[in-house]
């Protein structure tokens, strides 16, 4: 059974990436069932649910006299974990960094107010701890770790399920977006006075300097990185 699992996923993956890496192209034809079952060393029974997975992802379809193709780009679930995973390691495009950058500044500014106007005690520590970790990073792994925790806190302060359940959503995107700012930085904690500064504002109720403390963290990192281009 868990070699049944591993294989479905191993499909999902192997196809999944091959789109979005742009391996496969949107129109291109995918091979008959069978024929793609015997590529892949898999049953015709695990191929078909992985298919399924990857339908619902939105990244194929499957029309009578055509067969299975790759969806085009429009279609796909970009907010899917999966998918959002598969962009990440296919490196992301300066204009997929740039969408990221622009939804970070849409939700996380509203997300500190909303953290400074309703956090409780415990979430508050629960930032802090995060942010003391940011502090005592001993190196890049450990500094992204600690970041991922500060935002994910943030979110959980809003005391809004939507919002804290987007995190999930876009975890894998935040990751390797601040592993790339950091790395690009000559001292990856440069960003350590923003956190601070978020920290502070939400710890003292202050939603609007909350927000523009988030708001000059995001515009930092993104001049960083395009200072980091430009090297």
């Amino acid at each position: 059974m868990a070699n049944s699992r591993g294989l479905h996923a191993q499909v999902i993956e192997e196809l999944g990436s091959s789109i979005v890496s742009g391996v496969l192209r949107p129109g291109d034809p995918l091979p008959g069932e069978a024929h793609l079952a015997a590529q892949m060393e898999v049953s015709r029974t695990i191929l078909r649910e992985a298919l399924k997975v990857l339908a619902a992802k939105g990244l194929i379809e499957t029309r009578q006299k055509t067969g299975m193709r790759v969806r085009d780009a429009r279609f796909w679930n970009h907010l899917d974990p999966d998918v959002l995973s598969w962009r990440c390691a296919s490196m992301p495009t300066e204009d997929f960094v740039g969408k990221l950058v622009e939804m970070r500044g849409i939700i996380e500014p509203a997300a500190c107010m909303a953290a400074a106007r309703r956090r409780d005690a415990v979430q508050l520590e629960a930032i802090g701890n995060a942010l003391d970790a940011m502090e005592e990073a001993p190196d890049l792994d450990a500094w992204a770790e600690a970041d991922l925790r500060f935002h994910e806190a943030v979110l959980a302060a809003t005391n809004n399920e939507l919002l804290s359940s987007l995190f999930s959503v876009i975890e894998t995107a935040l990751a390797t977006f601040f592993v790339m700012s950091a790395r690009t930085a000559k001292n990856f904690k440069y960003s350590l006075p923003h956190h601070r500064a978020v920290y502070e504002a939400i710890r003292r109720r202050r939603p609007n300097e909350a927000a523009d403390a988030m708001r000059a963290m995001i515009d930092d990192s993104r001049a960083n990185m395009r200072k980091g281009k430009s090297k």
